[in-house]
């Protein structure tokens, strides 16, 4: 897992329209990147419908938000449409960015142990630094614990 304090490894991945997106693209913003397990599940979908509630605040702080997986352009689509998510959602499908930022480890589940991503968020800064990491966020409450770590660096 990355650290505070270190740069962000720069990733290109296309969104769910195809377009190529990099993280370079959104230098001098801050930039929520969080990685999530599947479209469409209930977690995923709850963590997804909070950032899209949570949007206008985001846009007001000058913050991009980025939800990452490994499911396909299409998916996407299906995704963002049915659950009207108005931020970027890029496909993994080869784990660059997965992996690069140590998403991709172990997990349990039901006593069965698999490889698979573990929701997690990072905020990083208009320099391209993660300000924070946020490991095994909760998906109710990842937008509003982003929302407040926006505004505490905010106040400084």
């Amino acid at each position: 897992m990355l650290e505070t304090g270190t740069m962000a490894p720069e990733f290109t991945l296309p969104d769910k329209d195809g377009r190529p997106v990099s993280l370079s693209d959104f230098r001098g913003k801050k930039v929520v990147v969080y990685f999530y397990p599947k479209d469409s599940t209930p977690g995923c979908t709850r963590q997804a419908c909070a950032f899209a509630a949570a949007w206008e605040e985001f846009q007001k702080r000058n913050a991009v938000v980025i939800g990452i997986s490994k499911d396909s352009q299409a998916s996407h689509q299906k995704f963002a449409e049915k659950n009207g998510l108005p931020f970027l959602l890029l496909s993994d499908p080869e784990r660059q960015a997965i992996e690069a930022y140590g998403v991709w480890q172990e997990k349990k589940l039901y006593g069965k142990t698999s490889m698979g991503v573990v929701r997690t968020t990072f905020l990083i800064d208009e320099e391209g630094r993660i300000q924070s990491v946020m490991p095994k966020v909760k998906p109710d409450t990842n937008a509003a614990d982003v929302l407040a770590l926006l505004q505490e660096t905010d106040a400084r």
